[in-house]
Order: structure tokens, then C-alpha cells, then sequence
């Protein structure tokens, strides 16, 4: 038996005498009934926090990587506190400049932009973009041709780093759909190609996702050091993929501590440009919470017990996707014992709809309670999906006491809104 680690609630949550959670200052048991469920609620006051600390660990400038999770609001807060954005694909790019960040403090990445999405950051005038193929830099110099504005451009590299994450989360080993080998040469050729067309500003790398061990982005920056020193660049982005703790026996360093790594392996290089990063994950996942409504609750004696709730993998499909595992609790008994084993199941017609494997609750769960998952900010609502045509959750904000809808419930007419056979 054991209660859930405070260490993976979000920052302001606070236990009631009764056993009831707050975060914020709001009872998470009556933001359900006000808002319903599933519903995602943030902490406001930790989102700021882990932008400023951001923003003190790499001073000379970090982004906040929009795909960890997106919406007009979360997009202001970043801007407000100091952050550029990285977005990587038109929609991104849309939903930013829709909140009134300026579009010179957006960095473009991905790997396959389009010409329709490279015009669109031309006309935006976005800061940075980040160049990822041969093919990438064609599009570009047709458009200039065409009379668009030049880019400030960087050049992502692979540096051959095998970061210690799941396979399908490393970007920085040679065998990646990401970057320009250095091995091979072809990164020079494209620093080459890209200082004769473009304003060629520096190199960016990127080890990969969910990484515990800061070594990986010491190693990323050893390796660079030789290509990068002398090239005389302005800037160096490490990239992103600091990892958070989601169960219990885990832990990760802070944005401080990677912070304080890179520039140690910065300084050991001989490396002078300046150091920039894009935090998504470590800035928004333990901030928030999903809640959801118990079901079904379907013993099978010998085997275990299903609880099947209101949600599933359209709002969280990081389990099925990397087999990724999370706490389960309820708000109602927070520090209570959890004696029962359980696996959390959604109500996708999918066998595979897994939200938590093997999670633990209070022997007394019944149909009808509100189940909660922690460290859910990030990459829930920005892969979720439409799947078996279930709604899309809403997101409340939640800070000194009162909580503000940033991403309304969708509503079956929402459904029909693309459909033009109407």
C-alpha cells in the first residue's frame, strides 16, 4: 500500500483536512462538477514560475516548444514571462500569432515544411528558422527569388548522440528523421549553402525527449564543440527534451541543473556563441491534472480490475504510444492508502486504450468518482484526438482561488463543422 508523491502534484496543491485536493486554490471535486470531465486543470502560478526559471537558466534566450501543449492562452503566458516560441508547423505558427506573440519572437522548426508554410513565416517575419534539409533550403531560396524576405536562418544538426530515452523519443542519433548528419559532412554543405543564401545565424541540436540524464546534453555539446568552434556562429540552441518525473521512483533535474550542464559542457568546448534552448515538457507536465468520471468498474477474478472512465486515449495517448506510465489517485482521498490494484481504461473501442497499466486507488473506489492522473500537462490535449468522435476536453487555468476556461468542452455540433457535406 502507499499514497500518491506529493513531488508529481503540481506546485500550489494543497490537502484539505478532509482528504480533498486543491491546486490553485480551487477543490479539484468542484471544478469537475462546474466544468465536467475530462478536464485538464493547470496550476497558472507554476507555469510562470518554470518560465522564469527558464529564462534565468539560459539568459541569452529560451523557447517554449508550443507541441508540449498549445493553446492562445498558454501561448500569451510564455510570451508574457520572458519566452520566444517555438512552433513547428503552420497551425502552430497560426495559433501563436493569433495570441499577439510578435512573430520575431517565434523559431520555426520541423522537419518537412511546406512552401505554403514556409511563405506564411516569410510574410509573418518569424525570428528564427530552422532549417532541416537540403530540400528545405530550396524552398527557401525559391521564395526569396520570388521576392519574400530573406530568413535569419539556423541549421539543425544531428550530432550522432543516442540520448538515454525511448527509441521512438531520440532525435539526435545518426538513424533520425531530424537534422543534417555531421558525420557524413552534409551539415557543412548546408552551413555553406545556407551563409550564401540567407542570414545564417547558427546551429541548432536536438539529443531527443524525456531525458533524464543531463550527461546527454553534456555529450550532445562535447560532440559539437569540435564542428561548432570554428565556424564563428552567433548562436548555439541545445534544443529541448528535459525529462519530468511521472511515477513514483522517479526523479529529474530541474531547468536549473540543465541549465547549469550545458553551460559547463559550453565552456569546457571552447564554444563562444551564445546558448539557447526550447523547454516544452519540463515547463508545463507536472503542472496539471486530468480529471475523470469512473464508469465501469469490471473485476476479473484472477486477472484484474478495469476501471473504465470517461476519457481514454483521445485525451492522453502517450501510454499507447510509449508504453509511458502515470500515477492514478483520488481528489476525494488524496493521502489515503492505495491498496487497489487497477488498470485505467478508456472508452475507446480499442483494447489498447490505456490510460494508466498498473494503477492504485483507495479500496472504497465506486462508480461515479473522480479518478485523477498527475504530470498530464504536457502532450495530453496537444496529440489528443476526435477518435470514436469523443469531445475534446476542456483546460481551466487555476490560481489564487479561481479558476479561468482557456480551451472550452467541445459540443457535438464542433463535429460537424468541417464537414461539407451538410
Amino acid at each position: 500500500m502507499s499514497t500518491l508523491p506529493h513531488h508529481l502534484l503540481p506546485d500550489s496543491s494543497v490537502v484539505a483536512p478532509d482528504g480533498r485536493l486543491a491546486v490553485g486554490g480551487c477543490d479539484l471535486i468542484a471544478l469537475a462538477d462546474e466544468y465536467g470531465t475530462p478536464l485538464f486543470v493547470y496550476d497558472e502560478t507554476q507555469l510562470r514560475a518554470r518560465c522564469r526559471e527558464a529564462v534565468t537558466a539560459f539568459p541569452d534566450g529560451v523557447a517554449y516548444a508550443t507541441k508540449a501543449f498549445m493553446c492562445t492562452a498558454m501561448a500569451r503566458l510564455a510570451h508574457v514571462e520572458g519566452m520566444t516560441l517555438d512552433v513547428a508547423t503552420g497551425g502552430e505558427l497560426h495559433v501563436a500569432l493569433a495570441a499577439g506573440v510578435p512573430a520575431d519572437r517565434l523559431v520555426f522548426h520541423g522537419n518537412n515544411k511546406s512552401v505554403a508554410e514556409l511563405q506564411m513565416a516569410l510574410e509573418a517575419g518569424v525570428g528564427r528558422i530552422v532549417i532541416d534539409s537540403f530540400d528545405e533550403i530550396e524552398r527557401l531560396e525559391h521564395l526569396v527569388a520570388a521576392g519574400l524576405p530573406g530568413p535569419t536562418v539556423l541549421i539543425r544538426v544531428n550530432p550522432g548522440v543516442e540520448a538515454h530515452t525511448h527509441e521512438f523519443l531520440q532525435t539526435g542519433a545518426y538513424d533520425s528523421k531530424f537534422g543534417i548528419s555531421i558525420v557524413d559532412g552534409n551539415a557543412m554543405r548546408a552551413i555553406d549553402q545556407a551563409r550564401a543564401s540567407f542570414d545564417f545565424a547558427g546551429i541548432h541540436a536536438h539529443v531527443g525527449s524525456q531525458v533524464f540524464d543531463v550527461q546527454s546534453f553534456e555529450k550532445a555539446v562535447g560532440v559539437l564543440g569540435e564542428f561548432v568552434a570554428p565556424l564563428d556562429i552567433e548562436e548555439l540552441s541545445i534544443g529541448g527534451g528535459l525529462g519530468v518525473a511521472y511515477v513514483e521512483g522517479e526523479s529529474a533535474p530541474t531547468i536549473t541543473e540543465w541549465g547549469e550542464a550545458v553551460r559547463r559542457a559550453v565552456a569546457t568546448t571552447g564554444i563562444e556563441a551564445k546558448v539557447t534552448a526550447e523547454p516544452g515538457r519540463a515547463i508545463v507536465a507536472q503542472s496539471a491534472v486530468t480529471l475523470y468520471t469512473v464508469g465501469t468498474i469490471k473485476e476479473i477474478p484472477g486477472v484484474r480490475t478495469y476501471a473504465s472512465v470517461d476519457g481514454g486515449m483521445s485525451d492522453n495517448p502517450r501510454p499507447i504510444l510509449y508504453g509511458s506510465g502515470y500515477e492514478s489517485f483520488l481528489p476525494r482521498a488524496t493521502d489515503a492508502d492505495r491498496p487497489m490494484h487497477i488498470r485505467v481504461v478508456g472508452k475507446h473501442c480499442e483494447s489498447g486504450d490505456v490510460v494508466v497499466w498498473d494503477g492504485t486507488v483507495p479500496e472504497d473506489l465506486g462508480v461515479g468518482d473522480i479518478l485523477a492522473t498527475p504530470v498530464t500537462g504536457a502532450y495530453g490535449h496537444s496529440m489528443g484526438s476526435n477518435y470514436n468522435k469523443v469531445l475534446r476536453p476542456a483546460v481551466v487555468f487555476v490560481a489564487d482561488g479561481r479558476a479561468r476556461l482557456v480551451v472550452r468542452r467541445e459540443t457535438y455540433e464542433d463535429l460537424l463543422i468541417t464537414d461539407a457535406d451538410l
